[in-house]
């Protein structure tokens, strides 16, 4: 049975030659959804992701893939745009008569039904890379490819035997999952790493500002740590005491920004007595050495600016040094 491979085609056909930029860990995931209400009604919905950045999407109603970045097309060609579009819309086709096949064969598998797949890369600067595909059934993890084959994973209900006996009894189509996950995945990612690196690299610096929030124990006050306008996604906060972080600090999600960046909050909840010294701090790629530092009772500060003026300090001291020792040098002469 020819399920799934079509697409695993979209994501990675073998188009690109290796990418000459060197990059960090780079995740290229495709997540599917398909929900089956009876034998005559179903939807399959698609998103891909380059990390934290969405690249692609294609819902239900469209019969074509949207391509949401500039670059998410790396070096395809029009022809090669134009043909990926047909294996997809095939591919919706055919795994929705699989699944509907599935249904008829095995006693236990009912409507109505949901599924997801996940589906991808993950790309290291050493030119190494490492694939993954699992699949759930009922927001369950149910089966995963690994090397050269489909396996239940451990708790799958028992019907998932039936399916990998399927699965795994077409050879053909496993020999090309292999290939397009271990080899051409790699050459995809690398290929729209390169083409979408100006956005993907760019730094944004987070602003950050502290609140009060509502605490619903008496006699307590909820200190809140704003952060926003940040870029790339991945941050650091923490209320702190001197250099003591505070384990009682609760984190927000990472939302987005309409602009693209991203928003966190950072709460710790305190007597109301007892907020002299605390802290928010920030870190972040786009900061260099220089955290965010904001104090509670109104003062602000950070690491850098600390360090340059404590090297300005030190600087002046040496130069009035120098100055005492070569005019006590010349008094001494004289």
């Amino acid at each position: 049975m020819g399920l799934l491979p079509c697409l695993l085609l979209w994501l990675f056909p073998r188009v690109w030659g290796q990418s000459e930029v060197q990059q960090k860990n780079s995740t290229f995931r495709c997540l599917q959804i398909s929900s089956f209400a009876n034998s005559s009604w179903s939807r399959t919905d698609f998103v891909a992701w380059l990390g934290d950045v969405q690249t692609h999407s294609w819902s239900n109603a469209s019969d074509t893939i949207n391509f949401l970045k500039p670059w998410s097309q790396g070096k395809f060609s029009h022809q090669q745009i134009e043909k990926l579009q047909h294996i997809f819309q095939v591919y919706r086709i055919s795994f929705t008569r699989d699944i509907q096949e599935l249904v008829k064969m095995i006693p236990s598998l009912h409507y109505p039904g949901e599924i997801q797949l996940s589906v991808g890369c993950e790309v290291y600067s050493e030119n190494t890379s490492e694939s993954f595909y699992q699949a759930a059934f009922q927001g369950e993890h149910v089966l995963s490819f690994q090397g050269t084959s489909f396996q239940k994973t451990p708790g799958a209900p028992p019907w998932m035997e039936e399916v990998i006996k399927v699965l795994n009894g077409d050879q053909g189509t496993r020999e090309m999952i292999q290939q397009l996950l271990d080899d051409s995945c790699p050459q995809f990612v690398r290929g729209l790493l390169e083409a979408g690196k100006p956005e993907l690299e760019k730094q944004e610096k987070p602003v950050a500002w502290l609140s009060d929030g509502l605490s619903p124990r008496k006699g307590h006050k909820q200190l809140v740590c704003h952060v926003s306008g940040f870029y790339p996604k991945p941050v650091w906060v923490m209320w702190m005491q001197g250099e003591q972080e505070q384990q009682g600090t609760q984190r927000s999600d990472v939302l987005p920004n309409a602009d693209g960046t991203w928003y966190l909050r950072a709460t710790l909840e305190v007597e109301a007595g007892a907020v002299a010294g605390l802290a928010c701090r920030v870190k972040h790629s786009s900061l260099g050495d220089q955290d965010i530092i904001l104090y509670w009772d109104g003062r602000d500060s950070s690491v850098g600016i600390i360090i340059v003026a404590v090297l300005a300090v030190a600087g002046l001291l040496v130069f009035l040094g120098v100055i005492y020792w070569k005019r006590h040098s010349y008094q001494s002469i004289q």
